[in-house]
């Protein structure tokens, strides 16, 4: 497995955003909290759909598979506690590394069906080391599976 993280693996779509911060508690959404991080996840949203990159960019097609492509996550840190942006860069950089290095262990049980799309929220009102990041990442990952 390559350790890489790629523009495709990046949450963009405003609906699937909108749809992992639901204020009424979707069916679909799942929660997990683990300090320093809230993280809120769905298996998969209906209506929406995704271009899956491959080799074959001509051949490209529609898919919501998530055994077809990876996660695509989502990381917010926010500005009241850190008005820096260099602060909130620095967190963003630490979380997306973490992440980018242990995103492998979605994939340690087959049965379970991976996140289709994940939302990790910082929670802190500090800057942690990055071991402490990713030593809640690789928890919160497990988790998740």
């Amino acid at each position: 497995m390559k350790f890489t993280f790629k523009k495709s693996e990046r949450l963009n779509s405003k609906k699937v955003i909108e749809k992992l911060f639901d204020k009424k508690g979707s069916e679909n959404t799942k929660s997990v909290f683990l300090y320093p991080f809230r993280v809120s996840y769905v298996k998969g949203i209906e209506g929406v759909e995704f271009k899956v990159e491959s080799e074959f960019d001509n051949l490209s097609t529609l898919n919501s598979s998530p055994l077809t492509h990876p996660s695509q996550i989502l990381i917010s840190v926010s500005k009241r506690y850190f008005k820096h942006a260099v602060d909130r860069n620095l967190i963003k950089r630490r979380t997306r590394e973490a992440y980018r290095l242990n995103k492998h262990l979605l994939t340690t049980n087959p049965a379970h069906q991976i996140p289709a799309y994940i939302a990790f929220v910082y929670i802190a009102k500090t800057i942690e080391d990055y071991a402490k990041i990713e030593k809640s990442m690789k928890a919160i990952l497990l988790k998740m599976v």
